[in-house]
């Protein structure tokens, strides 16, 4: 009786899990039986993925501190991944995103013959492009969810497929705002601003606090204004502290998760740069990104950057479709004046909204597609070879 096919992946923080859950759905269609083992989440695990450890152990970001802390935990992990993989080989080893830890282990594992692949590319695009070799060296073919990704990666000799995106397959063309407001409680005719200043610790500590003086001075003018905050249970308490610190700890409503009909239901969203940036354009909503960091971080992450956009609307739009404010720009006066911007338009100068949201339509048709499928048969043709 044949084995079973066995894969293995690696998949790091939430965002990872999301993705990976998806894949693994393509998988057991095309694969019934099919084992799947490594490093998941809960998403992954629901699915029937064996994880060895949980995904919330990679889960550390950027030049910081907590990095070279937690240096030796994470090399110790992939050090006893790898061993473990090279004993009992998988027909195929999957990096989700986390390319500080997958693409190492990937090298290795190609190195002794296990068939790789990375899915999603790392930005080489916007200030990774010392990647490339690790790429090239790390990964049989890529799964890429831009549709500019694969002729980028194929001037640089690396096999690469686009499969979509899939927060474009998850959410609608056509938002019902009147359904997310009639869920959260709002009137039709409420003035609703969503406030996402991250998913993270770092960036709940750089960007909450300007984000709710911000929201304190548009009150002033607005004070019937709805300020609502999506927040994941682990940063609530920090959410609660900076909105206290800045004098809105009444007046903002903090909902556990649900961003998305947040995003639904709101007017504008001021946003933290990420893939929630991601989620508002196919949300079609007018947005001011954001972000701040560590100085030092700042430092580095400038030298690297390649182009003028950081927020990925406007990096897919390849304009200033959105406005971006980083850094010692992102001031609570000038976060203010951008946001209110929004917010006038939609009331005073209609065509200026409308004119964003078929912008933000066309590219969420241009990164629709049936990813779990394309994926499957993208890894059939691996297996095959």
């Amino acid at each position: 009786m044949q084995a079973p096919l066995r894969i293995a992946m690696v998949a790091g923080e939430a965002s990872g899990d999301m993705l990976a859950a998806l894949l693994i759905g393509g998988l057991q269609a095309d694969w019934p039986g099919i084992e799947l083992c490594g490093i998941g989440g809960p998403e992954m695990a629901r699915r029937g993925f064996t994880p060895w450890w949980p995904s919330e152990r990679l889960a550390v970001h950027g030049y910081s501190m907590q990095m070279l802390r937690r240096l030796r935990e994470l090399l110790g992990i992939r050090r006893q991944l790898r061993r473990r993989l090279l004993a009992h080989r998988p027909a195929l080893f999957i990096g989700i995103d986390a390319p500080d830890f997958n693409l190492g282990l990937e090298a290795d594992l190609r190195a002794a013959g296990v068939k790789t692949v990375h899915f999603v590319c790392p930005s080489i695009w916007a200030w990774r492009a010392h990647r490339v070799g690790q790429i090239r060296r790390s990964a049989d073919h890529v799964l890429c969810i831009f549709p500019f990704e694969p002729a980028l990666l194929a001037q640089h000799g690396i096999a690469a497929t686009y499969v979509g995106h899939p927060l474009a397959a998850l959410i609608a063309l056509q938002p019902d705002r009147a359904a997310a407001r009639a869920q959260l409680g709002l009137r039709a005719d409420d003035e609703v601003l969503a406030i996402l200043p991250g998913s993270r610790a770092s960036e709940i500590e750089y960007l909450a606090r300007p984000f709710f003086q911000a929201a304190a001075l548009l009150r002033q003018t607005r004070p019937a204004l709805k300020l609502l905050v999506p927040a994941v249970l682990p940063l609530r308490e920090r959410i609660v502290q900076a909105a206290q610190a800045a004098g809105m700890g009444e007046q903002v409503q903090i909902i556990a998760g649900q961003s998305h009909t947040v995003l639904a239901a709101c007017d504008a969203t001021l946003i933290a740069s990420g893939t929630a940036t991601l989620e508002a354009a196919l949300f079609k909503r007018p947005m001011v990104i954001a972000y701040r960091m560590h100085p030092l971080n700042w430092s580095l992450m400038r030298r690297q950057q390649l182009q003028p956009w950081v927020g990925l609307p406007n990096i897919l739009c390849r304009e200033f479709v959105v406005p971006e404010l980083l850094q010692d720009a992102a001031t609570p006066q000038a976060l203010c004046a951008a946001t209110q911007h929004w917010l006038d338009a939609r009331r005073q100068h209609p065509p200026t909204i409308t004119a964003l949201e078929r912008r933000f339509t066309a590219l969420h048709h241009s990164l629709q597609r049936n990813t779990p499928q394309l994926a499957a048969d993208a890894l059939r043709t691996i297996l095959a070879h």
